[in-house]
């Protein structure tokens, strides 16, 4: 069970757990990126005897060692939900520390999108214009 977790966290970066299965699969999953930073076929071989999928390890090699390579430890993030509506069990999310944007400011920031209409448009080219113009008889006198 904890292998194919460990599977679906690497795959997603973030899933929805109990909180008892969220903190076994922290003792089971940080060592395994530990031993992913150093990309050797060693330890290739011991990661890929606890998960058992050859795509679970390469993406840890490849993408998810380099993020974080400075990083001391403390890969993954356990974060409280409540309780389940069946069975009232208390849930957890259990996120990979370096892929969550909301609490990693200094990430990938997304552009803020401009909403343009057809009438600006062309207004904006024959003021680019005149700007340009108006700033290169500047410069000359």
């Amino acid at each position: 069970m904890l292998a194919n977790m460990a599977c679906s966290l690497i795959e997603h970066k973030r899933i929805n757990t109990t909180v008892a299965k969220a903190k076994a699969l922290r003792v089971f999953v940080e060592p395994l990126i530990t031993k992913s930073k150093a990309d050797t076929t060693h330890n290739r071989r011991i990661v890929f005897s606890y998960l058992r999928d050859k795509y679970a390890v390469t993406e840890l090699f490849r993408e998810i060692s380099v993020k974080v390579a400075d990083r001391p430890g403390g890969y993954i993030r356990i974060i409280k939900l409540g309780n389940r509506q069946g069975d009232n069990a208390p849930m957890a999310m259990v996120e990979l520390v370096d892929y969550n944007e909301l609490y990693n400011p200094k990430g990938a920031k997304a552009k803020k999108s401009t909403r343009r209409s057809r009438r600006g448009g062309s207004n904006k080219a024959e003021t680019a214009q005149v700007e340009a113009t108006s700033t290169e008889e500047k410069s000359e006198e």
